[in-house]
């Protein structure tokens, strides 16, 4: 699955004011344009082409974020059905990039009933209440697995969201940017993926996983440099990971969710200290003190 070359950053024109001094100067900004998701499915003469999604997206890593989207959203369940994915569209350059075409294989039918939610072509959308847990637990293909028994260590947990902002180029570049983390146990970077989106960064790296056939995700750390939202945690627990921090708070529906999944979910993450709002029987992390 090679993804073509775009343009993540610009060069923007903004006017600096620095006390009672004002000049012109040229900012480096995030590029935020939209990404329209499309499915081709069905044998020979009675395929279907059908429009599933469109979404805000830093451009970069686009088929994984298309692939990332329709697995997160239980249209797929394996990278096996995805027969093709690649950018098509119109002939100008500008519409073309920003259309990702996956035909799915004739034998496969996609579970369209998720993509009629729409779930999350927003970053503030979403969807509340128990019937929605229980909905997501019929589509997730590893919400059957029995958990990795696995050790944390403080030392280690406190060194990830260092390890994440030096490894992010997008940050460092714009200060605008969200990213998604994996990390092994032993507190080793193995894949991260940015996108002004905090949903289209960790669809990206989950795409990236299920083409490489890493899934289920259940021996890792998954980090996201942000807040934790219910879409985000809906999405760790398709892909199978058990251990979610963020480096802001989680919402009381992402709470509620990671509970019912069994997912240690960690938050607020500052220097040397962070909240643990569920925990897994699974998932060993020893207190340094206790008052």
């Amino acid at each position: 699955m090679k993804d073509s070359k775009l343009v993540a950053i610009k060069n923007m024109p903004v006017t600096k004011v620095n006390g009672f001094i004002s000049s012109p100067l040229s900012d480096i900004l995030s590029v935020e344009e939209p990404l329209e998701i499309r499915i081709g499915y069905g044998p020979g003469a009675a395929r279907v082409q059908k429009n599933i999604s469109v979404t805000m997206r830093t451009p970069g890593n686009d088929l994984e974020l298309a692939i990332g989207f329709l697995f997160t959203e239980g249209i797929i369940s394996s990278y096996h059905q995805v027969q093709e994915v690649c950018h098509t569209g119109m002939e100008c350059s500008s519409q073309k990039k920003n259309i990702v075409q996956v035909e799915l294989t004739q034998d496969f039918m996609p579970r369209l009933m998720q993509s009629d939610r729409n779930f999350y072509t927003t970053s503030s959308c979403g969807v509340c209440g128990k019937g929605s847990i229980q909905s997501i637990k019929t589509v997730s293909p590893f919400c059957h697995l029995s958990k990795p028994h696995l050790h944390l260590t403080t030392a280690i947990l406190y060194q990830l969201p260092g390890k994440l902002r030096a490894a992010q180029s997008g940050f460092a570049a714009t200060g605008g940017i969200h990213a998604s983390g994996l990390f092994t146990i032993q507190g080793d970077l193995v894949l991260l993926r940015e996108d002004v989106g905090r949903h289209n960064a960790l669809d990206k790296l989950i795409g990236s996983a299920l083409a490489n056939h890493s899934l289920p995700l259940n021996q890792h750390i998954l980090l996201l440099s942000g807040r934790a939202s219910f879409e985000l945690i809906q999405k760790a627990a398709m892909a199978g990971i058990s251990i979610v921090a963020a480096i802001g708070a989680p919402s009381s529906l992402a709470v509620e969710l990671a509970a019912e999944f069994d997912i240690t979910l960690l938050g607020f993450f500052k220097e040397n200290r962070f909240n643990i709002y569920t925990s897994s029987d699974s998932i060993l992390i020893p207190t340094v003190y206790e008052n």
